[in-house]
């Protein structure tokens, strides 16, 4: 039966893995010296060797002839292991074993001795899947294990892992793959399955798998299919644009020309390219020239290897720093809403369209893009600067060139001081006109506008006292005024002795002077 490249091709020992050296030596020193930690967690990204670093482990720490520190391979307990007879190594998956049910499981079996080899392993894969009960069951064994027992904890998402459980467990790191020794890795593999292979095509394989040698070996098992193993093979496999007509487009997309970029993008939509994938090879492009374009010097180092570099120099010269980050931001978020959108290729038509076009986003890194091409073009000279005097800058003369002098323009002579117009007297304003109908002899009678005074309303009948007063006010000097008797107030025509106050009531309505007559005959007969 044929089986799968990275099954078949897994390592067997510390020494058969490859890119992880800083790990292997360590374990490998571990084992020889039998200074083993209770437990280990593996933390690293997809293909790397974590599950299998953890099964070489498991079988070099019961292997009965280890050589420098590897599993023999040929002894009982190394055969018993790699086929799964000997149950005293047990692989969990904490994807599908999350419970505390499970864990509680676990930890009832792992206190007895082992029965056929020396150490009891626990090996759980994707441990950040546990739930925080699990977590918590799991966490007294592991801080106190019997000395049979070893835990190997392997996960993808560091953070997801309690703190608890990281302070009790030895940490290792695995990292990423470089592209040059993976595409050689593909090469030997290659080679002997067989394979007709290019080195382009090999290294065109080591950068899609992003570092890992799993995804590495299975997409070099999905190309077997072809006799010849090439670059187009690659692209006509995995449903690639390929980097030429990602150049292609991307040279329209600078060029700002929106009908030839859909209709590039129309033709690979018709040959069977992903949208998505479209816009992730244009998005590795424009990093790899922002990446030259920050760091000119070292640049080459950090770039993804897609692309000659003598283009991305070319690319580079053509955009400003603005314009790559605000390009990027466009279509991160163009893969984002393609990922869940009902049209992905409608989506990738927008995303070109608003690249093709500047003026279609108004946020701030787009002005920011527009700003750094004026400044870019202002500083090589492509456009010149008109100041607001309307004249534009003169151009700069050569040495031997004499400056040019503009003749003087006869000028008008200057008036005297005394002819100046703000020293002289301002005219007197003139008097405004009278009305037709008002006539200067005509005066008013101020008689007819007098206001009553005080001393006119005292009676005659006062005497000396009220000449005195009167004579007082007109020549405005301080006086005492005598008491006056208070002056009573008429009744109301027609109002009765019934409406009066208790106390008015005593008194008899003869005491109340100048009563009208009709009322004091009505008082009269009331009374």
């Amino acid at each position: 039966m044929y089986q799968a490249l990275y099954r078949k091709w897994r390592p067997q020992t510390f020494d058969d893995v490859i890119g992880q050296q800083h790990i292997t030596e360590t374990l490998k020193n571990q084992v020889r010296s039998s200074r083993l930690s209770h437990a280990y967690i593996f933390i690293g990204t997809r293909g790397t060797g974590k599950t299998t670093c953890a099964r070489i482990l498991a079988r070099a720490v019961n292997c009965e002839h280890p050589v420098d520190g590897n599993p023999c391979g040929t002894c009982a307990a190394c055969r018993g292991i790699a086929d799964g007879s000997i149950l005293d190594v047990v692989e969990l998956d904490a994807a599908s074993n999350n419970g505390v049910d499970n864990v509680r499981a676990l930890r009832e079996e792992a206190v007895f001795s082992p029965a056929a080899v020396k150490k009891r392993v626990y090996i759980i894969d994707e441990v950040h899947m546990l739930s925080a009960s699990a977590f918590n069951a799991l966490l007294k064994i592991i801080e106190e294990p019997p000395e049979h027992l070893i835990f190997i904890l392997a996960t993808t998402e560091l953070q997801k892992v309690p703190a608890t459980i990281l302070s009790r467990c030895q940490r290792h790191s695995f990292r990423r793959i470089d592209t040059a020794e993976l595409a050689a890795y593909v090469e030997h593999v290659a080679n002997a399955e067989h394979f007709a292979i290019t080195h382009e095509a090999a290294e065109l394989i080591a950068r899609l798998a992003e570092g890992g040698v799993r995804d590495a070996l299975s997409l070099l098992d999905q190309c077997s299919a072809h006799d010849k193993i090439d670059v187009d093979a690659v692209y006509t496999t995995m449903g690639l644009a390929g980097k030429r007509r990602i150049e292609e487009l991307f040279d329209r997309v600078i060029d700002h020309d929106t009908e030839s970029a859909l209709k590039s993008f129309s033709k690979m939509w018709m040959d069977g390219k992903d949208p998505i994938g479209t816009l992730g090879e244009l998005f590795t492009l424009m990093r790899d020239v922002l990446m030259l374009r920050v760091a000119p010097k070292g640049g080459a180092e950090l770039i993804s290897g897609g692309h000659e570099i003598a283009l991305l120099r070319r690319y580079a010269a053509r955009l400003t720093s603005e314009e790559l980050t605000a390009g990027m931001g466009t279509l991160q978020d163009a893969l984002i809403a393609a990922r869940s959108a009902r049209s992905p290729r409608t989506t990738a038509e927008l995303c070109l369209v608003t690249l093709c076009s500047s003026l279609l986003k108004q946020d701030m890194p787009d002005f920011n893009a527009r700003l750094s091409r004026i400044e870019e073009e202002l500083a090589s000279g492509a456009i010149s600067f008109i100041p607001r005097g309307g004249r534009p800058a003169p151009a700069p003369r050569e040495a031997d060139e004499e400056p040019f002098e503009e003749p003087e323009e006869e000028r008008p002579p200057l008036p005297e001081e005394d002819d100046l117009p703000w020293n002289e007297e301002p005219p007197a304003p003139a008097a405004p006109p009278c009305a037709p109908w008002e006539d200067e002899a005509d005066e008013l009678d101020p008689a007819q506008f007098a206001e009553p005074q005080p001393e006119d309303e005292l009676p005659e009948a006062r005497g000396a006292a009220g000449e005195k007063v009167r004579a007082a006010v007109s020549a405005r000097e301080p006086v005492s005024i005598p008491r006056l008797p208070r002056r009573r107030r008429a009744r109301p025509f027609g109002a009765s002795c019934a409406g009066r106050s208790a106390h008015a009531s005593r008194r008899t309505c003869a005491s109340i002077p100048a009563m009208r007559p009709s009322c004091a005959e009505s008082c009269a007969a009331t009374c």
